[in-house]
Parts: structure tokens; C-alpha cells; sequence
């Protein structure tokens, strides 16, 4: 290169942005511009002391956090050695409170006793089955007795009282049937009012009509309480079996007790006084002086005495059978009862 050659153009040297260049700052704190116009420029390292309008010294808090607790804690006053540090109850402090042994004792009594207590319909139906169940098997047995089969049995039966004014068995069962038929059929009053004998005779006056007209309604009304009762008392057992374990076994076994209680004391009725029981059972269900016939009027001649005694028997016999299966089959034995053999009965509870 000669002296000749063309100079080079200068470079431009890059210039400091003035809003970058950090060589003119001061040493003047970043928030000083923050603090009060009457605080000086002095020294931070310790608290400055300004004077308020009243003339008195207030300390200035520091600036840093550590500065600010250290003088916290110097003005705050030294606590009293055996202080309790207060503490603002709860909102719920007041059921941590105990309330006394007393009536903790009988809250607890009551909530054992309604955790021990059964629910009432259940024991309704238990009621309600043990009642029920002496009458329909009374029902029941009436029914067996107001049949052919039971009218034949009585017929031809060694013993059984013949008619003294020429009916033969065979005559006394074909007439009989007629009776004993029009009281469980929807037939009216000539069902029986328009047969006649072998001479061509009416076979029943009107009064003999008219009574068994009175008995079919006392008869059928009788069937008919009973099949409700029996439909009442399979609602009570579908229930027991769902809602109560052991309850139809309870209700079966109360009711064969209070059944074995009424047709024992009716048994002991009609054995002290048979005529005098089977006057006052008439007179319940009919009018007085509509029951009573001469002994050769056709009720009589076909329906004796003895045959109102042997169906009182029947019905008494059936009903009693009956009732003692059934309280054996309920008896409450440790294994209905869900008990093992070393398992103590439960107590029975005393009365408050």
C-alpha cells in the first residue's frame, strides 16, 4: 500500500445508549423517591428518627424486612414468663362442651331402646293372624259339616236315630241333599218350597222355608267373613315372611292358644247344658218362635236332635285337631327360635 492508495473510510464506533449506560447512576437507592420528603439522604443502616406535629420522636420503620421485624420486636413490650397466649374459640367450641353424666346416660338409654324396639306394624299382623285364625278354622268346619259326604257319614252310621214317621235312608239323603245344598247355592226360597213328597204333598211348610231362608244367610254370610279372613291372613303371612323372621311362626302359635281357649270353654258349655247352649246359639242369629217345629215337621224328621250333637262334636274335633298341629308344628323351640344349644334364652324385660 503507497501513499497514494485511497484512505479507508473511517468506521463508525458504536455509541452507548444514554437509557443503557448504568456509568452515570448514583448510589441513591431504587425506591428512595417513595420515602417522606422530611427523611434525609443519610446513612440506612440504622432507623432515622423524624418529629412529628405533637413534637415527639417516631422511630422510622426500616427498610428491610429483617430491619422492620428486629424493630418490631423491640418495641413490643417483654411477655409476663407464665402468660397463656389468647386464642379466639371456635364457632363449634360450644359442642365440645360435655353436658352432664345424667343426661348423658339418658340419651344413650333412649337410643338403645329405639335400636331395641320393633316397628308396630309387624306385630299388627301377628295380632291380627292370631285373631283371625280360631274363626277360620271354625269357618272351615262348619263348611265340613254342611256337606253330602258328612250327611251321608251320619245316615248310615250304626246308632243313628231312625224316623218314625217313614223315612227311609235313602229318602232322609235324597231330602237331606236338597237342604243341605240350597244353603251353599244362590237359589231362592222355592229351591226347597216347591218339592214335594212321594204322596204329592209340599215336602216344607212356609215357616220350615222361611227358617232355612234365615240360615242360608247366616250361612253364606258366615263363608263369605271367612274367605275374607283367609285372604286377609295371607296378606299378613306374605308380610310376616318378608318384614319379620319367626312372625307367622308367633301368629300360628298364639292363634292355636286363644283357638284351644274358645272351643275348650265352648266344649264345657255345651257339655254342662246342651240344650240350654244350643237354645242360646239360635237365639243369636234368628228371631224368636221362627225356629221351633213340631216333631213331624220334615226339618226334624230329617235333622234329629242327635245330628245337631254329632256335628257339635265334628266341628269341636276338627277345630281342636287342628289347632293342636299347629301348636306343635310353632312351638317355640331353642332351633325355631335361632338359638344354639350353648346360647342362653334371653331374659325377659323387666318392667320400668
Amino acid at each position: 500500500m503507497n501513499d497514494n492508495s485511497p484512505t479507508p473510510a473511517k468506521r463508525m464506533e458504536p455509541q452507548p445508549d444514554p437509557l443503557l449506560d448504568s456509568s452515570a447512576d448514583s448510589d441513591e437507592p431504587a425506591f428512595s423517591w417513595m420515602s417522606d420528603s422530611t427523611s434525609s439522604d443519610a446513612d440506612s443502616k440504622g432507623p432515622s428518627k423524624n418529629v412529628d406535629t405533637a413534637g415527639s420522636e417516631s422511630v422510622q420503620q426500616p427498610e428491610s424486612r429483617a430491619d422492620r421485624k428486629a424493630a418490631e420486636a423491640a418495641v413490643e413490650p417483654a411477655a409476663e414468663p407464665n402468660a397463656q397466649p389468647f386464642s379466639e374459640p371456635l364457632p363449634t367450641s360450644a359442642l365440645q362442651v360435655r353436658p352432664p353424666q345424667e343426661e348423658v346416660e339418658r340419651r344413650n338409654a333412649q337410643r338403645e331402646s329405639a335400636a331395641n324396639a320393633k316397628p308396630l306394624a309387624p306385630r299388627v299382623m301377628q295380632v291380627l293372624l292370631a285373631v283371625f285364625y280360631p274363626v277360620i278354622l271354625l269357618v272351615l268346619a262348619v263348611r265340613a259339616v254342611t256337606s253330602p259326604l258328612f250327611l251321608w257319614t251320619e245316615y248310615n252310621r250304626p246308632g243313628f236315630p231312625g224316623d218314625g214317621y217313614g223315612f227311609s235312608t235313602d229318602d232322609r239323603m235324597t231330602y237331606g241333599s236338597y237342604t243341605v245344598d240350597y244353603l251353599s247355592n244362590w237359589s231362592g226360597p222355592r229351591y226347597l218350597g216347591e218339592l214335594v213328597n212321594r204322596s204329592g204333598d209340599k215336602l216344607f211348610k212356609d215357616g220350615e222355608v222361611s227358617h232355612m231362608a234365615d240360615v242360608k244367610l247366616v250361612i253364606l254370610s258366615t263363608f263369605g267373613a271367612g274367605a275374607l279372613l283367609v285372604l286377609f291372613s295371607i296378606i299378613a303371612i306374605a308380610y310376616l315372611r318378608r318384614r319379620s323372621t319367626g312372625g307367622v311362626r308367633r301368629g300360628l302359635f298364639a292363634g292355636s292358644i286363644l283357638t284351644l281357649v274358645i272351643i275348650l270353654g265352648l266344649g264345657a258349655l255345651a257339655v254342662l247344658g246342651w240344650q240350654q247352649f244350643f237354645t242360646e246359639f239360635h237365639r243369636i242369629f234368628f228371631a224368636s218362635g221362627s225356629w221351633t217345629f213340631a216333631l213331624e215337621d220334615t226339618l226334624i224328621r230329617l235333622f234329629p236332635g242327635q245330628f245337631w250333637i254329632d256335628a257339635g262334636i265334628v266341628i269341636a274335633g276338627l277345630v281342636l285337631l287342628t289347632a293342636l298341629v299347629t301348636l306343635i308344628l310353632t312351638w317355640p323351640t331353642r332351633r325355631r327360635r335361632g338359638l344354639t344349644a350353648d346360647e342362653p334364652a334371653p331374659a325377659p324385660a323387666e318392667a320400668t
